[in-house]
């Protein structure tokens, strides 16, 4: 049974918020699980957020005005929901092209080449 590598959590750092942006501008209001669970199936499974990543990554986010977040009791449970703002979903279009680009000179720096 093949399983697919996990990308180390090195390289992720430094696209842990263009990710995190990217995935609530598609998919609308989410909470912390339900974005880890959305990444996961993206990636095949080779990218696996945790909380320690996670939560610090959206506080940050928050904090900078690219989100926002809404509590929601849902019977005896609170849930924190995140939705990007009119800022993040501005941004995002930037930091998506940005990491393209990025892609592109690292390909060729190390003279990858991409099907």
């Amino acid at each position: 049974m093949y399983r697919p590598l996990m990308h180390s959590p090195e390289l992720l750092k430094g696209t842990l918020q263009t990710i995190l942006l990217k995935v609530l501008q598609d998919n609308g209001k989410m909470y912390g699980y339900e974005i880890t669970q959305k990444v996961k199936e993206l990636s095949v499974g080779r990218i696996l957020l945790t909380e320690g990543a996670l939560y610090p990554a959206l506080h940050k986010l928050e904090a900078e005005g690219l989100l926002q977040t809404e509590t929601v009791l849902i019977g005896k449970r609170v849930r924190k929901y995140y939705t990007i703002t009119v800022t993040g979903k501005s941004l995002v279009k930037e930091r998506v092209i940005e990491f393209r680009e990025f892609i592109k000179t690292m390909s060729a720096v190390l003279q990858v080449q991409f099907a």
